[in-house]
């Protein structure tokens, strides 16, 4: 069965590709429809910005257009395209990402990412026609056949992966960027393990101690303040890695409450290998807490908003620091081990 595509481009831009045909075996749904190249989408997408008011220009006033372009065969065996090929195809036109199920398209055919669908509503920003809940089921079956390098090549990553496991991959792969850890600012340094490590110790002051046993204070003059107020993060190095712990207090609701969680310096794979344990008391209570660390990859904000670690809440840590309620006096001990 064969696909044959075209765009039909929107006013002011008079440009059409025609694909190569495309063989699928096995395949009986299929929809029209071909993707562009960025330097053609950008100035769609600024196009469509505004109605102009014309309708699109049709496919056979193009035909004889000079503009048209055609897209190179691939060399090798005739009628098969090459991996590099089939993955432009996956390309989304909006947002220039590779689209993955499930593929949307309007009755015309052109194809869009699911994030895209969700984001354009009811029209097609290709054609401007009415956009359903079709599925692009032809590109679907497309990405089963191919595979398709880590998105994190250029930074060392040389393995291949099927089209559907792609994003698992990447999401764990150890070539992929970190964030910053320090929870205090929106920081944009993103880079490996070393660099960040270097970057927390000069640039952040954070304090790095070698252990897996950890006793720290928290003293707060006025209890009654939250205004989302951080502990500066500390650093511990532990069975050769490095475990980041976060201590603060916001509101929970209407409640205010203290928290204490730690994060991993690695993969949620290599997170996986580890727990550890927090534990918080005083006047003859405590409260304790078991857990694995969290991964970098996820952010401060999400761990915190999952509550996964020790929640205090103001009641209990004042209770805790005894006298007169004053001031907030708060121990916090710990231990991290590895899973055998």
């Amino acid at each position: 069965m064969t696909i044959e595509g075209r765009y039909n481009c929107v006013p002011d831009l008079d440009i059409e590709i025609v694909l190569p045909a495309l063989t699928i075996e096995g395949t009986r749904t299929m929809a029209p429809g071909g993707i562009m190249n960025k330097e053609e989408i950008e100035p769609r997408i600024a196009c469509l910005k505004y109605d102009t008011g014309h309708p699109a220009t049709s496919n056979a006033e193009l035909r004889g257009s000079p503009l048209r372009k055609a897209a190179t065969p691939s060399p090798g065996n005739p009628g098969k395209q090459s991996a590099s090929n089939m993955q432009d195809l996956l390309d989304c036109p909006v947002c220039f990402t590779i689209m993955y199920p499930p593929i949307f398209q309007c009755p015309n055919g052109h194809a869009l990412c699911s994030s895209c669908r969700a984001r354009v509503k009811s029209s097609c920003p290709i054609c401007r026609g009415e956009l359903g809940n079709i599925r692009c089921l032809a590109l679907e079956k497309i990405g089963e056949s191919i595979e398709l390098p880590c998105k994190y090549q250029s930074m060392g990553c040389c393995d291949i992966f099927p089209y559907y496991s792609k994003p698992r991959h990447e999401k764990n792969c150890k070539y992929r960027p970190y964030n910053c850890p320090y929870a205090g600012a929106e920081c944009p340094v993103t880079g490996d393990i070393p660099l960040l490590v270097k970057h927390l110790r000069s640039e952040h002051k954070v304090d790095m101690h070698d252990g897996c046993t950890f006793n720290h204070r928290y003293v707060k003059s006025d209890p009654r303040e939250i205004d989302n107020a951080t502990w500066m993060l500390t650093v511990f190095n532990c069975f050769g890695r490095q475990f980041c712990l976060h201590f603060e207090t916001f509101l929970l609701g209407t409640s205010p409450v203290y928290m204490a969680f730690l994060r991993f310096m690695g993969t949620e794979d290599e997170a996986r290998e580890y727990s550890y344990s927090l534990e918080v008391g005083g006047n003859g209570r405590k409260l304790t807490w078991q857990g694995v660390p969290r991964s970098i990859q996820d952010s401060h904000q999400k761990v915190r908003d999952s509550q996964d670690g020790l929640i205090i809440h103001r009641n209990l840590a004042l209770f805790f620091s005894g006298g007169e309620r004053q001031e907030l006096k708060l121990k916090v001990s710990g231990r991290i081990w590895k899973e055998q």
